[in-house]
């Protein structure tokens, strides 16, 4: 059996050959993105964290541990659960790389989301 593996990149990032299916995790279209611009498999908009955590959370680095645990408890909610059991199964056919529009992909909601299909 191979390792699950999942990538994390930003929206604007150029896509390559090591991308797989590449799947945008936020809730809203990203302002100043052309959609015909950006190569994207998939939207899974039901995976973007609550509009009250993303406010709260800021991309203040120092919140992530917090954001990672807060976020972590609203994907158990049951429709948010089976949006990332079908990620899941994308992930086991093959690579995955998780899109956000962030200026620091590794602190988010696509990180924590990678952690939770590779970990």
């Amino acid at each position: 059996m191979q390792p699950t593996v999942v990538r994390v990149a930003r929206l604007a990032d150029p896509a390559g050959p090591a991308d797989g299916v590449r799947v945008l995790v936020e809730r809203l279209w990203p302002r100043g993105t052309a959609r015909t611009a950006v190569v994207l498999d998939g939207w899974y908009r039901g995976l973007a964290p609550s509009d009250e955590l993303r406010t709260w959370y800021g991309h203040d680095p120092e919140r992530f541990a917090e954001f990672a645990e807060r976020y972590r408890a609203e994907l158990r909610e049951p429709d948010r659960l089976a949006a990332l059991d079908r990620l899941r199964e994308l992930a086991a056919g093959g690579p995955v790389t998780l899109l956000t529009a962030s200026g620091s992909p590794a602190i988010s909601q696509a990180a924590v989301l990678a952690e939770l299909l590779t970990g």
